[in-house]
């Protein structure tokens, strides 16, 4: 497994990092079981709330706002992330999910919130800024099966009418809390993906 920063943050472009995880198996058949059940679980975002251990909770939700139960998301779903502590909750929309014969991936932004939309859009309730973009994905290379999270352009949303009245705790979250909790949280979301740990049940 390894996590690593591709790119340090500066005064006008966001952090790039990779978290990664990898596991090898006997052969192409057993591999091609492997990499059928990571697609359910990369796709089964509400059930990545039952990670071991302290982590946050995820759940999926429409376009109006309402929870959804779906094992697989669509393009303008939307994700609520509740961090461990007393922060606010945090949403991001699906933007992008692709798949093919090795891949599968999907990749989200910072959003406002789903019932929210057309009212206070400028708003977004997320600790990065709407550029910001995570993609979640599983690929299998021979024998070998990956999982990332890839996070790019990750910046603090606490500037402007985007921030609201969250800039403070928005700082607070992205510079402390997170921080450290970033590499726990998706290394463990990544150990998932490859079999490595497995939901509790």
């Amino acid at each position: 497994m390894t996590a690593d920063t591709i790119n340090k943050a500066n005064s006008t472009q966001g952090e790039n990092r990779i978290y990664r995880s990898i596991n090898k198996f006997a052969d192409k058949t057993e591999m091609s079981k492997r990499f059928a059940r990571a697609k359910k679980k990369l796709f089964d975002i509400n059930k990545w709330s039952k990670l071991p251990g302290i982590t946050s909770s995820f759940q999926l939700y429409d376009v109006s706002g309402e929870k959804k139960l779906a094992d697989k998301p669509e393009i303008n779903d939307y994700i609520k992330i509740n961090l461990p502590g007393p922060f606010p909750e945090n949403w991001v929309i699906i933007s992008n999910i692709q798949q093919d014969e090795y891949s599968a991936e999907f990749t989200v932004h910072p959003s406002n919130k789903p019932e929210a939309k057309g009212k206070n859009d400028k708003k977004t309730e997320h600790f990065f800024v709407q550029e910001s973009s995570s993609t979640f994905k599983v690929e299998c290379k021979g024998e070998i099966l990956y999982g990332y999270e890839i996070g790019k352009n990750e910046m603090i949303n606490n500037e402007g009418k985007e921030a609201a009245g969250r800039k403070v705790i928005n700082t607070l979250i992205a510079e402390g809390g997170w921080a450290g909790f970033q590499k726990f949280q998706w290394e463990k979301l990544t150990d998932y993906f490859v079999h490595k740990t497995e939901i509790e049940k």
